[in-house]
């Protein structure tokens, strides 16, 4: 079943990660890293589908070589904590081929990136056949005209005139400077240090303390590169992701299984993700299971009022039945009409037998694989910290052993990072929001057991009064040999809509939202093939043929008779 997936992180320096590191491990490739000599190689790593990258028109077109493309993304970063790339890991649709899921990536990445200036890089990975995902790497600096990076934030000074302070960018400050704008700097006014304008300085004699000028304390950021890093901008992403994926759904006859970028508030699904009672129930009844807390309880009560009135209907029926054509047809018709809402109880509590049992299943395998990860993680983690005190400790004439275990290093970091994303994947399948909701699994497992409990006894009972029901029915139907068979099936047909009608409305007041049209034809179908009792509709035309012949006949034996007085 398709589910919404779609994480985004940033690639820096400051967590331990390279851009080459991770296009290799993504790519299954071999990269050198020129920043720091590393050779980064993942040629034996399994699970890729496909790659490729994607370029912007001003882009140079060697980039096309994913080894000069983040090579030349390390070399434009400079400082130790760059920010070098942006990741996003998504979730395809395991309703969709291969090709689907190429012209899927192809459109999004071209019209949400390629198409505002991003360089991408994507690849598909696929590793057990069951969770088939898209890593897309995208540049975070924005390209000229040329193809040359723009820078991501520009030192912007704090300038002063006449009283008045304002940033300026050092191309502003060219003209600024010559409307009588000046930077400020400090100056010991006595055993501080106070910004202010060269000019009132010396107006004062104070002595400058250092050479550096008076700015903000981040810069001023590319425009373009602030929209790309805003919070609105990935809203926008994630909901472009999911309206593509319902785009290729639905071109595949899928559109069951669209997907859904929206939380649950602004989904207007009231849910307390911390009290997993609430949410799993509700979770599961978006699923169109049957939930414990939920759908349980409301349809006990709502079927003990439904079989209490059965009961109390097949007595009256029993003590009403006598020997004439309407009464014995209005009772086999109210108890015809008494199995088909037996009968839609029955599929339906079969359904959310089968629904449950389904989601139980995939629940504790993605619970295992969960458990897995989170140990393959402790254990990648722990021996990423062993390699890094060893690394610290190793002295620097040994560059070899340097760039062995800074290579090493780093490819932990990217199985680390793969882990985590796969992570979120599960967590996401599980529907829980972070590793504490997952503690709850094992009791959401338990309330699902109880919950098929639950239903195999009430679908004992249901078949026990259905057999009843059927016992009833046999009698009557032995009884209505009595009368002829076209007359009787006549009666039946001519109150059998109104009997399924009352059916349809009793039920659906019963099951509310949660009724099935499609459920309710079956139970009519099942219905009938249970009780076996098909009306001989030639009969019934017989029937009515010769009624109006004897009627015909009759009017005009009373028109001979008038005219002969």
């Amino acid at each position: 079943m398709a589910i919404y997936h779609l994480e985004a992180k940033v690639i820096s320096r400051s967590s331990g990660r390279s851009a080459v590191a991770a296009s290799a491990y993504m790519s299954c490739s071999k990269i050198l890293n020129d920043y720091d000599g590393v050779l980064h190689d993942f040629t034996r790593k399994h699970g890729l589908v496909w790659e490729h990258i994607f370029l912007p028109e001003n882009a140079p077109q060697e980039w096309q070589n994913r080894s000069e493309l983040w090579n030349a993304v390390e070399r434009a970063e400079k400082t130790k904590d760059s920010r070098l790339a942006r990741e996003l890991v998504v979730a395809l649709p395991v309703e969709l081929n291969k090709e689907q899921w190429i012209n899927l990536l192809t459109e999004y990445i071209q019209n949400n990136f390629v198409a505002d200036g991003m360089c991408a890089d994507v690849a598909i990975h696929d590793t057990d056949g069951h969770n088939p995902h898209a890593h897309i790497m995208l540049t975070v600096r924005p390209l000229d005209d040329k193809g040359k990076w723009q820078y991501k934030t520009e030192k912007e000074y704090l300038c002063k005139h006449n009283g008045e302070e304002k940033g300026f960018t050092a191309a502003e400050f060219l003209k600024a400077k010559a409307q009588g704008w000046e930077k400020q700097y400090q100056y010991y006014v006595g055993k501080k240090k106070v910004y202010m304008p060269p000019s009132e300085a010396k107006r004062h004699g104070y002595e400058r303390a250092n050479k550096y000028p008076k700015s903000t304390k981040y810069g001023r950021q590319n425009p373009i590169t602030a929209r790309w890093n805003s919070d609105e901008q990935l809203v926008i992403w994630r909901e472009n992701w999911a309206q593509n994926t319902n785009k290729y759904l639905d071109e595949a006859n899928r559109s069951d299984a669209h997907i859904d970028h929206r939380s649950h508030a602004a989904r207007c699904i009231d849910e307390q993700p911390t009290i997993h009672e609430g949410y799993v129930a509700q979770a599961m009844e978006r699923r169109g299971l049957i939930a414990d807390r939920c759908e349980v309880n409301r349809q006990i009560k709502a079927d003990n009022a439904l079989l209490c009135e059965l009961k109390a209907a097949f007595a009256k029926i029993s003590q009403a039945v006598k020997n004439t054509v309407p009464a014995l047809a209005e009772a086999m018709e109210s108890l015809r009409e008494k199995v088909i809402v037996i009968s839609y109880h029955i599929l339906h509590t079969k359904i959310g037998k089968r629904n449950i049992t389904d989601y139980v299943k995939e629940l504790k395998a993605n619970y295992e694989s969960y458990k897995s990860i989170v140990k393959q993680i402790a254990v990648k983690k722990k021996e990423r910290k062993e390699l890094q005190k060893q690394k610290k400790s190793t002295p620097l004439i040994k560059v070899i052993t340097h760039r062995d275990l800074a290579r090493r290093i780093a490819e932990l970091t990217e199985e680390i990072e793969e882990l985590k994303s796969e992570k979120a994947r599960l967590l996401t399948a599980m529907e829980r929001t972070d590793d504490k909701d997952v503690s709850t699994v094992n009791d959401s497992l338990d309330r699902m057991r109880s919950a098929l409990k639950e239903l195999d006894k009430r679908e004992e009972k249901y078949t026990a009064e259905l057999n009843e029901a059927l016992q009833q029915y046999a009698e009557y139907k032995e009884q209505s040999k009595e009368f002829n068979t076209g007359e009787f099936g006549k009666a039946r047909l001519d109150i059998r809509s109104d009997k399924e009608r009352n059916a349809l409305n009793q039920i659906s007041d019963s099951y509310g939202e949660y009724f099935s049209r499609s459920t309710f034809f079956s139970s009519i179908r099942d219905a009938d093939m249970k009780l076996d009792d098909e009306i001989n509709m030639r009969a019934v035309r017989e029937y009515v043929y010769q009624q109006r012949r004897q009627a015909h006949q009759q009017q005009r034996s009373r028109k001979t008779h008038g005219h002969e007085r």
